[in-house]
This record gives C-alpha cells, sequence and structure tokens, in this order.
C-alpha cells in the first residue's frame, strides 16, 4: 500500500504539515480558504453584473441613437 503524503500547506513561503499545526491554526486555515473561495464567487457574480450593465447600457445607447435616426 502507498505511504499517505502528508499535507502541506506554504504560509509566508514557509512550508507547514499537518502535524506542525494547532488546532486552532487549521480553523484558521479552514476558514481563509472559505473566505477565498467565497472572494473568487463573489468575483465571478461582479464580472457577470458588470458585462450585463454593459450590455443593457449599450441596448440602451443603440435604442437612443435609433430613435434620433428616426426623427
Amino acid at each position: 500500500m502507498a505511504e499517505k503524503k502528508p499535507y502541506v500547506i506554504t504560509i509566508n513561503d514557509v512550508d507547514y504539515t499537518e502535524d506542525q499545526l494547532t488546532n486552532e491554526q487549521k480553523v484558521l486555515i479552514n476558514h481563509i480558504a472559505d473566505l477565498d473561495r467565497k472572494i473568487g464567487s463573489t468575483q465571478f457574480k461582479l464580472d457577470q453584473l458588470q458585462v450585463g450593465r454593459g450590455a443593457f447600457m449599450q441596448m440602451l445607447t443603440n435604442s437612443l441613437a435609433a430613435k434620433e435616426a428616426d426623427e
């Protein structure tokens, strides 16, 4: 059976294995990882919102230009 490789996390360019961390430090790492995921998800949603807003603004601009051309 293959030997399990220890989980290694790098913080400020220093590698730590799981057994070097306290339970509190593991909890803090989990919070940081969760926040990183949430930040990524929120950034993704913000990108969608900004593109959507830009599309609606372009549609409005085109509509206004078409109305002016008809007059």
